[in-house]
């Protein structure tokens, strides 16, 4: 399982247009192969800083979503919206609680 977390600073004035964008598309993302989870969230302090959280069966499945026509789209429709470089890091739990 990998973990990917996205972290995106949003201009304040288009925060309302990038929530409406995700509710458009997260359906589509979470209906991607091999995608178990998506969720998007926000700084406590800081509203337009947000980001995504999803989990994907595998590396390759994530790679297989980020070459998708949804994800070039969805990233070039978004991309307009930052107000700064985002960051992004992949993941593997090595310790769960039960």
């Amino acid at each position: 399982m990998i973990i990917r977390m996205v972290q995106l600073t949003i201009r304040p004035d288009a925060l309302d247009e990038f929530k409406a964008l995700f509710e458009s598309i997260k359906h589509k993302i979470r209906a991607s192969e091999g995608c178990h989870d998506l969720e998007l969230l926000s700084d406590v302090r800081y509203p337009n800083v947000v980001s995504t959280l999803s989990k994907w069966e595998s590396e390759a499945a994530l790679e297989a979503y980020r070459q998708s026509e949804l994800f070039r789209s969805s990233w070039k429709a978004s991309k307009r919206l930052f107000a700064a470089r985002p960051t992004a890091s992949s993941h593997v739990i090595i310790s769960e609680t039960s």
